[in-house]
């Protein structure tokens, strides 16, 4: 993020950085209605130390990303849990919120917001079924398999099974996605949701991770799951959405 000012507007700080968003919303800044006024104005009306407000901005800096690609399996599955779907059970709520609001306060000047919602819910109501079967089904059985001396035996047979019910879903995820890219980058005027908007997910590189991919390719890699339960010559999507 550029060098941020209390002269900035609200609306601008989201645009540039989107995770801005949660930390307006710590202070009850409203940068969507409000997303007009600077950050010194919005502090003055609800009371807020601007200069709280900049460092808890300033503390939104990125750390280096972990090499997944160096993780052990058990280890990985670990961080896409503790990591991705995290932020997507803690995101999603507050998204739903965010356009169930847009919606209510301009939808009747612009119908094409119901589709928009419709488009979100959708994806909400798969994705958020798709995350708990990883966390109760597959997850488990990878670890198990990774620390596993002998071949385990898995209710569902081999864990390509899993992975090849995961995978469908990812595509659905990623069709409901290129939906939404298309309505919002061809239907919604600036005067919609100037900042809230950009609060949402970046819809052209926000994708569903790629859990099979990547654990698939580091328990098939693995001594332990030569076996009966290895995954096989299966072939899946990387993050892009390409074939790996």
């Amino acid at each position: 993020m550029s060098e941020l000012t209390i002269d900035r507007t609200l609306a601008d700080v989201v645009t540039e950085e989107p995770g801005a968003a949660r930390v307006l919303e710590g202070f009850g800044l409203d940068y969507c209605c409000g997303g007009r006024r600077t950050l010194a104005d919005a502090c003055r009306r609800e009371g807020v130390d601007p200069n709280r407000v900049l460092d808890a901005l300033g503390d939104l800096a990125p750390g280096p990303e972990p090499d997944w690609a160096q993780m052990a399996p058990e280890e990985l599955v670990d961080h896409l849990e503790t990591t991705h779907h995290a932020y997507l059970h803690a995101e999603l709520p507050r998204l739903h919120a965010l356009v169930d609001k847009v919606t209510g306060v301009h939808g009747g000047r612009h119908a094409e917001l119901a589709d928009v919602r419709a488009a979100f819910v959708a994806l909400r109501d798969d994705l958020e079924p798709h995350l708990r079967k990883e966390e109760s089904v597959l997850f488990p059985m990878i670890r198990e398999l990774a620390t596993a001396t002998e071949p385990p035996s898995f209710h569902c047979g081999t864990l390509a099974n899993p992975i090849s019910v995961m995978l469908a879903e990812h595509d659905r995820a990623g069709e409901l996605l290129a939906t939404l890219r298309r309505m919002t980058a061809t239907s919604l005027p600036p005067t919609v949701a100037p900042a809230t908007g950009r609060s949402t997910p970046d819809w052209p590189s926000w994708r569903p991770t790629s859990t099979c991919t990547s654990t698939r390719r580091t328990t098939c890699s693995s001594p332990r799951s030569s076996s009966s339960s290895s995954v096989g010559p299966h072939r899946g999507r990387d993050h892009s959405g390409s074939p790996t």
